[in-house]
């Protein structure tokens, strides 16, 4: 059992860590999130395969283990003899609040919002037949595949035409919230294809959780997995990556997902056969991963600090450096949560953010309770 926790913790630390993976490419844009939204310019070569090996695969990535958490929230209420989905629907608005403030304040492209909707969702559906689960991510992955097949056609069949370098992004921290409410359905936008890929990634790590993934005896799961994932899903995501802004969605929400299968049953065969102390790297992303919430909210405040004209203004600044300055920013933003992440827990059970969210959780079950006399 130690063993796999630990191999969820490890998962999560890179799930979080890989999304800064992703986010910092936005952030070290002069023209910030809002140059992600245009599909266009040409990276180059080296800049295109660096983004590959992040992009999509752990967000998918994280998606699954929100449904393994998800999983082991519903068997706990079974065995407590609790009503499901009862308090969760309140983790789930709770997680929402999360995420609209990490949208409003930090970052444009916050998942935590679409995790909370999805999760409110798939709370219904964790515990239905084999035969429902299944329906509902056919009918999800439908929705999803139709809706990443029409962008991707309206892309492939728009005007060619230089959509040019976009406008610096605003330096002041006032004028970026201002400029994330005044365009919240825009920037908003990629919830419509995260549910429905939350959905079928949420059911489907929890039918793994079932299948023993994560447990020694799903050692040849994971051998399937790691072969369609890196086998098949890898090449694919590859060519998506080559193939042009057109198949931007294609890339990141179908090709990306297959190879986050892939690293799922990697890591954990890693890690679980692993013998001994764990050492430096592995404590310092088990401690990533037992603060997840806490470091990917705060690893993208930090990115924004590095590059944003309201705190060093390295975006800018080191513009012409880009790619190769982009992924030492990556790895040092790493670095500093690993070591910040095992630092507060040797004084503290949980991450800063999942403290203040567990006392949210339990005060209005705290307040509600008979007053005994």
């Amino acid at each position: 059992m130690d063993r796999r926790i630990g191999a969820l913790d490890v998962l999560r630390s890179v799930a979080i860590l890989g999304t800064l993976g992703t986010n910092i490419w936005i952030f070290t844009d002069p023209a910030g999130p809002p140059a992600m939204l245009g599909f266009g310019g040409d990276p180059g070569v080296a800049e295109t395969f660096l983004r590959f090996l992040s992009n999509g695969k752990f967000l998918g990535l994280l998606t699954l283990l929100f449904g393994v958490g998800l999983e082991l929230q519903y068997r706990s209420a079974v065995r407590r003899g609790l009503a499901w989905p009862g308090r969760y629907l309140w983790r789930a608005a709770l997680l929402f609040a999360e995420g609209a403030l990490h949208f409003v304040l930090i970052f444009e492209f916050d998942v935590l919002m679409g995790y909370a909707l999805t999760s409110m969702i798939v709370a219904y559906l964790i515990g239905r037949s084999e035969r429902a689960v299944t329906a509902w991510m056919v009918g999800a992955g439908t929705l999803l595949v139709a809706l990443v097949g029409l962008v991707t056609l309206a892309l492939l069949t728009a005007p060619a035409g230089g959509t040019g370098r976009a406008a610096a992004y605003p330096d002041g921290w006032l004028d970026q919230v201002r400029l994330r409410l005044d365009n919240l359905v825009v920037f908003r936008a990629e919830l419509v294809f995260i549910v429905p890929l939350g959905i079928v990634l949420f059911l489907l790590g929890a039918r793994l959780m079932r299948a023993g993934v994560f447990e020694e005896r799903g050692a040849r799961l994971r051998g399937r997995l790691m072969a369609a994932g890196l086998g098949l899903g890898v090449p694919l995501n590859l060519l998506t990556s080559f193939a042009g802004p057109a198949w931007f969605m294609v890339d990141r929400y179908l090709m990306a997902p297959l190879v986050a299968l892939g690293l799922l049953a990697l890591i954990t065969s890693i890690t679980l056969g692993m013998k001994g102390a764990p050492g430096v790297l592995r404590r310092g992303l088990t401690n990533v991963g037992r603060t997840a919430l806490s470091c990917y909210v705060f690893q993208n405040l930090a990115a924004g600090v590095l590059c944003y004209g309201w705190g060093l203004g390295l975006a800018a600044r080191f513009d012409g450096l880009r790619p190769w300055w982009v992924p030492v920013a990556w790895g040092t933003i790493c670095l500093l949560f690993m070591v910040l992440s095992s630092w507060w827990l040797r004084r503290f059970e949980r991450g800063p953010l999942e403290l203040a969210w567990q006392w949210a959780y339990l005060a209005p079950f705290r307040t509600a309770a008979p007053a005994r006399r």
